[in-house]
């Protein structure tokens, strides 16, 4: 939710040698749809039931994967993710995201909410996001961010 994993990921990838994929993007290619189109369609659950299908295929690779901030919520899919991946929060105070991400479109999960409820949605899952194996400040330019997440990719 706007802590610059595309970006970010994209980066270590590309400083790894390694594939990179964006889950959405992966779900998106797999419905033949676009994420706000699936939430108007189908709804947030089948958007999950693709989302996890779509995580256990992006996993089987030598990948780095961008994960929707939602992903980590579904216990099956943090599961699999702490057994197969090097986990990363990439942490950015609340404020910070939302001057990112509050007055952009496209967003389904932040779509007619305020930002009080967009901050109690984020708080919401904070828990699962600072059970990763790492934590990096994603408060910085991505470029720096990218470099320490490479580190710990590699490592």
């Amino acid at each position: 939710m706007g802590s610059g994993k595309t970006v970010v990921g994209a980066a270590v990838a590309e400083r790894a040698h390694a594939e990179f994929v964006d889950l959405d993007r992966m779900v998106e290619k797999a419905a033949g749809m676009s994420i706000p189109e699936i939430f108007d369609r189908a709804g947030e659950p089948v958007f999950r039931g693709l989302e996890k299908k779509t995580l256990e295929l992006a996993l089987r690779r030598n990948t780095v994967v961008a994960l929707g901030g939602g992903t980590v919520m579904d216990d099956a899919s943090w599961s699999l993710l702490k057994d197969e991946a090097v986990t990363v929060y990439l942490e950015v105070p609340f404020a910070s995201l939302w001057r990112r991400i509050g007055h952009l479109s496209g967003r389904p999960l932040i779509a007619d909410r305020s930002r009080d409820e967009v901050e109690a949605m984020f708080d919401g899952r904070r828990e699962r996001y600072e059970q990763a194996m790492h934590r990096v400040n994603a408060d910085r330019d991505p470029s720096v961010v990218a470099e320490e997440v490479a580190g710990l990719w590699s490592a």
